[in-house]
């Protein structure tokens, strides 16, 4: 037991949920698009989602640990972490991303050939952001670029094809709130749709007020709040599909 809980702390399990509504939600999306309501359909493929989901953030942030194992034994905010404390050895580190990363395309089987041969771009793009701050002052272009990503494969793994909802939406997240209203109208979501970005707006907002020049004492506060940004816009997009 001790052991899964490091291997959870690794990867920071619980952070799974900034991007994994925003999939759900593109998923959702496809699914009212197609008016695919099967149980047994939804369950399916929602399921595998969520594996795929889960799997390649596991992957990713493993490779982030990986990647600046050597950095964050000098850095007194890092050097507590798993690998520069000795808790873990590179060899499990390479081995627990390699097996998540075999999940992940396991699970892209499962969803269907276009995402199956999606995958190992996907996994290019989420193990890319752990590099890019080594070649550019723009890492958060790339932040945006693996969230963004998150709706576009939800959409396609239930069953999504031509549509403008999922890249609107991987633009939106990619900006992180300057597009999420420009989602309704399109999808025809109606106004508890926009009530609900009014939420995310707000949530931000206080997210933000959080953190001051000169007070940083609410830094990790203010950014697990994102969490809970994804979560409300499943909710409202989910409500809003079911009312209307």
């Amino acid at each position: 037991m001790k052991r899964l809980r490091t291997y959870a702390s690794f990867v920071r399990f619980s952070h799974s949920v900034f991007a994994l509504p925003f999939a759900l939600t593109g998923a959702l999306l496809a699914v009212h698009r197609g008016h695919d309501w099967s149980a047994a359909a939804i369950a399916r493929r929602f399921g595998w989602i969520v594996v795929a989901m889960v799997a390649a953030r596991s992957a990713a942030m493993g490779f982030n640990r990986l990647a600046d194992a050597s950095h964050d034994a000098l850095n007194p905010r890092t050097a507590m972490r798993e690998l520069p404390r000795g808790l873990m050895t590179r060899a499990e580190a390479i081995a627990f991303v390699t097996v998540f990363s075999i999940v992940f395309i396991f699970a892209a089987w499962q969803l269907g050939p276009l995402c199956l041969a999606l995958s190992p771009l996907a996994l290019a793009i989420v193990f890319w952001y752990s590099l890019a701050k080594r070649y550019t002052t723009y890492t958060q272009l790339f932040l945006g670029l693996a969230m963004a990503v998150a709706p576009v494969g939800g959409w396609l793994a239930a069953g999504g094809r031509s549509g403008a909802e999922p890249w609107l939406l991987g633009l939106a997240i990619g900006t992180w709130v300057g597009g999420f209203d420009v989602l309704g109208p399109v999808a025809d979501l109606g106004p508890l749709y926009l009530l609900g970005v009014v939420g995310v707006a707000l949530l931000l907002v206080y997210e933000q007020s959080l953190v001051r020049v000169d007070d940083l004492s609410q830094v990790k506060r203010a950014f697990d709040l994102n969490g809970y940004v994804g979560i409300l816009y499943l909710a409202a997009t989910a409500a809003a599909i079911y009312v209307h």
